[in-house]
């Protein structure tokens, strides 16, 4: 298939904002605001109340991933900074830091949007010393969240991807990747394309404090069934699973009931970590919402930002039999990676039977705190 060149964005992006109305008040701040060069203009808009979108002409797409990272990708795309889903154990809240913008609710409502990603990363891509490797997208904050309905950033980004022969995978909790799983089958022809959902709350109550911007999570099973019916093999992220709040073998059997139920192709699951930043914000949540857990949280994230070595094997003890017995194998503990990059292989576990899961006796949760 040859791609022909396109771009969702409004034509004037490429010497100037896209297009909206600027709120009463909220003038073009300096090019130096936040420390990013080409800031063009703050908006606001009567659909996004409370959020402020900065807009901003960036110089390069692709992000290059360190040498010395685990993660099994040399690249990265990440079209926004900040993020309006608002999930309070968010890893990336601390890079708003960078910014001179707070983790907390700048992160959530103060969003920078690189308006002119699309352009600037055909550009990249068709460099006759671009290596094709995969590229990531979705590994800081999501491509899909509510603002990509505004922008339309997305089709131009997986346009110039498949166009110059490179694989892509997608990893959001936004539904709106449902607009795209035409294009995205369209690129799957020629490039592989690789998609994933993160569903981490099974309780609509507790998703609703904890993830207040995000989709429900009936609403992004839709969309994993949406794109397993186009013929993707699409992996749901249950992560992070968080102690005393959605580790329980009812919830994560109803989790794993569900992805099955939905049409996905494997789990990858990890236990919650907390980066300063967002370490705070979490806590300042638990305190509001679960004061009883504060404590144990508190001597559990004392000394590191992941969970306890005890922790997480009583966690892989509980989950992995579950996952074989719904037939998700796929990796174990992803949250912390054991293989070098560009190695997809994965640790399979021992146990496979319903039968085995339910004999688990696990030790009593507190101690694990």
């Amino acid at each position: 298939m040859r791609w022909s060149q396109q771009s969702a964005l409004d034509p004037a992006v490429t010497g100037t904002a896209a297009t909206g109305t600027v709120a009463a008040g909220i003038d073009a701040p300096p090019a130096e605001l936040f420390g990013v060069t080409g800031l063009v203009r703050s908006v606001q808009t009567p659909e996004f109340a409370g959020v402020t979108f900065h807009e901003v002409l960036a110089k390069s797409a692709l992000n290059k991933v360190p040498a010395a990272s685990s993660m099994p990708f040399t690249w990265t795309i990440n079209p926004y900074r900040g993020c309006s889903h608002a999930c309070v154990y968010c890893f990336a809240r601390n890079t708003h830091r960078y910014l001179d913008l707070d983790p907390g609710q700048d992160f959530d409502r103060q969003v920078i949007v690189k308006v002119n990603t699309p352009e600037v990363l055909a550009a990249e891509v068709a460099k006759p010393k671009w290596s094709r490797e995969l590229v990531a997208l979705g590994t800081n904050t999501d491509p899909y969240q509510r603002a990509e309905g505004r922008y339309s950033l997305m089709p131009g980004i997986i346009t110039a991807l498949a166009e110059h022969g490179t694989p892509m995978s997608v990893l959001t909790k936004g539904t709106l990747l449902r607009r795209d799983l035409p294009l995205l089958a369209r690129a799957k022809e020629d490039v592989d394309v690789e998609i994933s959902m993160s569903i981490a709350v099974y309780d609509d109550a507790l998703q609703q404090t904890i993830e207040p911007g995000t989709p429900t999570t009936t609403a992004r099973l839709a969309t994993v069934r949406s794109a397993a019916n186009l013929g993707f093999k699409v992996t749901v992220f249950l992560m992070p699973v968080m102690p005393k709040l959605t580790d329980s073998m009812d919830h994560l059997d109803t989790a794993l009931r569900a992805i099955r139920e939905a049409g996905a192709s494997r789990v990858v699951y990890g236990a919650l970590h907390l980066r300063p930043g967002a370490r705070e914000w979490f806590f300042a949540w638990l305190e509001h919402e679960h004061p009883e857990l504060l404590p144990r949280y508190r001597r559990m994230y004392a000394k590191s930002s992941y969970a306890s070595k005890e922790y997480r094997a009583w966690l892989s003890r509980r989950i992995n039999p579950l996952i074989d017995a719904y037939d998700l194998r796929g990796a174990t503990d992803d949250d912390y990676p054991m293989t070098k990059r560009g190695d997809r292989t994965r640790l399979g576990a021992a146990s496979s039977t319903a039968a085995q899961a339910a004999s688990l006796t696990p030790p009593p949760q507190e101690a694990l705190f």
